[in-house]
């Protein structure tokens, strides 16, 4: 049944009086940010004695192991809701060894980062893009010149499984392998890891604005490109498919990744399962875009910011991963 709307004759300021004041406003909002609504993701470098900026990223660097747990301790005190790791190896090969190595560069910022005492929810990025020498999310035919579905599940399954004994509270796989979720649910709960929740990247497209995370990662594809698994970004109805085969498989959370450019998706997704939290990721092309263009005085950054963070919540999302996180908790408390 269609519902329609109108004004009562004679009241042509209805729509004008709770806008009024800032108190007023504030009291009649729908949607609201809190700071334990966002999330921080971190690169972590083996080979850093100190902190290195991200040229294409400002205001992110990349950390020493021993040193993350200073930047999550700035989270904790600004009540974030929790931090993901992705991690810079020394050493690269076919196979992506570092990714599932006990004494990693992710497992061993995890337990630093426990040791430390940090509060908040510690999710770990399980991917092999950053960890091998071609640059792909899987491994590759003899030949060198395919990514493998089937035989990367098992990789997949190893790193999480290290990430969660390391303390890992979220795993969080990214590779966009078909049946990598059921993949991971079974290593860990064979490891005895059965509280270890599963973040599934369910509908990760493949997106342009990828570029300055590559360029921090040091994860960009040495021959062809990602779009063979990674999702096209003209296949709107593909994502509640991508998004009811991981739940199918054990998904304990739900993403859309990127956000801005994919917001319709997000609200699919929120109407589709809504029983699933959902969270989006706001990509570091995103991220830079915005800091470009506030370094130039174009655009105010706070203000767009927080309406950027707004907009995801009020697609759908119940939290947002993003490089802003610790600026936009910092004007929170504001």
């Amino acid at each position: 049944m269609k519902v329609t709307t109108t004004l009562p004759a004679g009241s042509p300021h209805r729509l004008r009086r709770l806008r009024r004041t800032a108190a007023l406003r504030a009291l009649v909002r729908e949607h609201r940010i809190h700071p334990e609504s966002l999330v921080l993701p971190i690169f972590v470098r083996e080979t850093a004695d100190r902190p290195e900026p991200v040229a294409s990223m400002p205001g992110v660097s990349r950390w020493p192991v021993g040193r993350v747990s200073e930047v999550t301790r700035e989270a904790d005190e600004l009540g974030l809701g929790g931090v993901i790791l992705f991690g810079i190896p020394a050493q690269k090969d076919a196979r992506g060894s570092g990714a599932s190595d006990p004494e990693g560069v992710v497992q061993r910022a995890l337990r630093e980062v426990k040791a430390s005492g940090y509060a908040g929810v510690l999710l770990a990025d399980v991917c092999l893009c950053e960890y091998t020498d071609h640059g792909h999310c899987g491994l590759l035919d003899p030949s060198g010149s395919t990514v493998l579905n089937d035989p990367s599940l098992e990789r997949l399954a190893e790193i999480a499984v290290t990430q969660a004994a390391a303390g890992a509270e979220i795993v969080a796989p990214s590779a966009m392998m078909d049946g990598q979720v059921g993949a991971l649910r079974r290593g860990l709960d064979a490891a005895g890891h059965t509280e270890v929740a599963i973040l599934a990247y369910s509908a990760k497209y493949a997106s342009a604005y990828y570029g300055p995370f590559r360029d921090a990662a040091g994860s960009t594809p040495s021959f062809g490109d990602r779009r063979g698994y990674q999702m096209d970004p003209a296949r709107r109805r593909e994502a509640r498919l991508e998004h009811a085969a991981d739940v199918a498989e054990g998904a304990d959370i739900l993403m859309v990744k990127p956000g801005l450019a994919y917001l319709d998706i997000l609200r699919d997704t929120r109407e589709a399962f809504p029983h699933h939290p959902l969270a989006v990721y706001n990509v570091s092309g995103e991220y830079s875009m915005m800091k470009a263009a506030a370094e130039r005085g174009w655009i105010d950054e706070r203000r767009t910011v927080l309406e950027t963070l707004v907009a995801f919540r009020r697609a759908g999302a119940d939290f947002v991963i993003t490089y802003h996180a610790l600026e936009a908790a910092r004007w929170l408390h504001d």
